[in-house]
This record gives C-alpha cells, sequence and structure tokens, in this order.
C-alpha cells in the first residue's frame, strides 16, 4: 500500500480555526513588541495577554482586536490567577463567553488551545488523568508505551494549559480526580511505579454554570483549588449590541455568506427582546415581564442574527428583516412549549404590539407563532 502524505489543511478552508490560528498575526505582533516579565512557559506576557483579550494598538501600529468586551479588572484578575499555582474556574450563565475567554487566553499563554477535557455526564476518569491502550496492555502489560495520556497529563509535561470545559457536568467522582493534580501538582501512575511532576507553566482552566440541568455541585476540596471568576452578562444594551454585531460579522466571514447591509437595526431588536426577557421588565422598567425558561444569551442573539443572515442572503432581498430573525427567536425563547408559550404570547401583546416602530416585527411573530 501506498503512504499518502499528511498535509496540514488550509486555515481559509476551516470552518471553525482554533483561536491561535484565526489570531495568528496578532499574537505573532505581541510576541515581537512584548518586553515585559513573561512566567516560565508563556509565550507572552501577562499584560501582552490582558491586550489580546481586550483589544488595543500597539507601538507599531498593530491593532488588537477585541476578543472579549467585558470589566478589565475581571480580565486581569483572571491572568493574574494564571500566573500564580492557583487553578481558574470562570462562572457564569450560559452564553457570557466562557469556553470563548477559556480558548483565548490558553492561545495566548501557551500558544494552543486544544488541550481540552469536554465535561459530560459520561466523562471517566481516565479523561482527567490517564488510560491505556488496551492492545499493547495485553501485549506488553503496563508500559509507558501502552499508556495514554490525557490533555491534563500532556500539560503538566510540557508546561502548558489545560482547559476542562463544563466541570459541573462531571460526576463528583471523577471531578476529585484533579484536587491531587491542582494541589500537588503531581499525577502519581501507580501501575508504572512512578508520577508526572509538572512543569512550570502548566494550569488548569474549567468553565462551569449552575443554571442548566445535570449539574454537580462541586467538593468544597475541589472549589479551594479554584480561584473564580464570574463572567457576567453585558452590562448595557450598546455593549450587548455591539458584541453581537461584531461577532456576526466575523462568523459571516467564516461561513462566507453573502453581505446582508442594515442589520443594525434587527441585531438591535433581537438584543432589546432577550435583555427585556432575561430581566423581566421592559427597558423603561414600566412593564413587569414574566421570564422564559431559556437564558437568553448574547450567544443565543449571535445565533439568531446569524441564521436570519441567511435567510436573507439565500431566500430574500439580501437586507436583513424581521421575517428573517421572527423565527430564530421562537426557537430561542420557547424551550418550555407550554409555559413558554404563555411568556412569549403576553410579550408579544403588551410589549411589541404597543412598541412604536414595531409593526412588522410584531407581525413577523405572530405569523410564525401560529
Amino acid at each position: 500500500m501506498t503512504e499518502q502524505a499528511v498535509t496540514e489543511p488550509d486555515q481559509s478552508a476551516l470552518l471553525r480555526p482554533h483561536a491561535e490560528q484565526a489570531f495568528a498575526e496578532e499574537l505573532s505582533a505581541l510576541d515581537r513588541t512584548d518586553d515585559r516579565p513573561r512566567p516560565p512557559s508563556w509565550r507572552l506576557s501577562p499584560w501582552a495577554v490582558v491586550t489580546y483579550l481586550l483589544g488595543g494598538t500597539l507601538n507599531d501600529g498593530t491593532v488588537i482586536t477585541p476578543k472579549y468586551v467585558g470589566p478589565r479588572r475581571l480580565v486581569e484578575v483572571a491572568v493574574a490567577t494564571l500566573a500564580t499555582d492557583r487553578a481558574l474556574l470562570l462562572l457564569g450563565v450560559p452564553g457570557t463567553a466562557k469556553t470563548w475567554v477559556s480558548e483565548h487566553l490558553s492561545a495566548a499563554i501557551s500558544g494552543s488551545s486544544t488541550l481540552l477535557v469536554q465535561g459530560t455526564a459520561g466523562t471517566a476518569e481516565e479523561s482527567i488523568r490517564y488510560g491505556w491502550n488496551y492492545a499493547r496492555l495485553l501485549a506488553e502489560g503496563p508500559t509507558a508505551g501502552a499508556l495514554v495520556p490525557s490533555p491534563v497529563l500532556t500539560a503538566m509535561e510540557t508546561g502548558t494549559i489545560a482547559r476542562v470545559e463544563e466541570l459541573t457536568r462531571i460526576p463528583a467522582d471523577v471531578q476529585d480526580a484533579l484536587i491531587t493534580i491542582l494541589s500537588e501538582k503531581t499525577l502519581p501512575i501507580p501501575e508504572l511505579a512512578t508520577e508526572v511532576q509538572a512543569v512550570k507553566g502548566f494550569n488548569v482552566i474549567a468553565t462551569a454554570n449552575d443554571r442548566d440541568r445535570g449539574v454537580n455541585e462541586l467538593s468544597s476540596a475541589l472549589r479551594r483549588r479554584f480561584n473564580t471568576v464570574v463572567l457576567p452578562l453585558p452590562a448595557s444594551e450598546e455593549e450587548e449590541v455591539g458584541i453581537v454585531t461584531r461577532r456576526v460579522e466575523q462568523l459571516g466571514h467564516s461561513l462566507e455568506l453573502p453581505p446582508v447591509p442594515a442589520a443594525a437595526e434587527e441585531i438591535r431588536r433581537v438584543v432589546r427582546v432577550f435583555r427585556e426577557l432575561r430581566s423581566g421588565a421592559t427597558e423603561d422598567g414600566r412593564t413587569k415581564l414574566k421570564s422564559p425558561s431559556g437564558t437568553l444569551s448574547t450567544a443565543e442573539a449571535i445565533s439568531v442574527i446569524t441564521s436570519g443572515a441567511a435567510l436573507a442572503a439565500h431566500f430574500g432581498d439580501g437586507t436583513l428583516r424581521a421575517a428573517d430573525v421572527a423565527a430564530g427567536i421562537l426557537g430561542s425563547v420557547l424551550k418550555d412549549p407550554v409555559a413558554d408559550a404563555v411568556v412569549w404570547n403576553e410579550y408579544l401583546e403588551a410589549v411589541v404590539r404597543e412598541r412604536e416602530g414595531w409593526a412588522d416585527f410584531y407581525r413577523a411573530c405572530r405569523e410564525v407563532s401560529g
């Protein structure tokens, strides 16, 4: 059989490049101009990591685009935590960019964001510690060659960042496999009568929320090993509109969607609907509202607008209209088809129907609501 050479895929053909691929030029520019002290094994200084996350202009004129919009102090605390021996827990309701921030922190600090453990109810202890190649284990017995390192073990050996997504979805007894790793910075391998000691630069970024079903509480012993940073929802409508606008543009470019002009009005409408239903009151505070069971996050607003842009580009006249986003909003709001339908219908009649300039939006939502 003829061997075929393995080639790296063209990054422009990737549906969703890793952060270190998508923003390689910015990371390179920061590396060139960064003259501040760097912790052991870090690719950039803490100051440069924060600049990469929040954006800025470098001395050579390079513009660093913001990856996260939020309080600067929170990002500084997160980065400072990773420069110590404490692990970082990013906590927040769904859609507050926990995974996004985790990925970009890893990319800026370690140059790679791929050492990832995805937490689920079925995550086994081997995903955090190590497993075995059972064919080699049967043939050779327990040897170093038969051992399959976890992403966490690899990060310990290379002095890099490991990411654990949705930590609270992992069963409690599996979560606790992290305790020795985070406290002793050591992972015993009794089958080989040895251990792995973490190289300087190793740390863990975990994400978690306590709003979804299937959540497993962290033990007090494990929680003490983390410094927790709570990522809030966008503070103002303008801030959230800016986030949605920027991400929709990035996604549209990545997905090679035809340009859809004049989307600002519909973006603002979607954001206002989500914010009002989330908070349980209209923007002016005059009308109290019931909130649906879903979180109605910024991430969902981005999805609604992106889907609407695809509809407008491929099945409309190229302009994003109320009819293009109505079905997406309905899908985001109606997580519980009975209770949430009542909340949505009351909101349409009490708020949307009476709001000046929103008649087209009301008709579109009524049409998809049936």
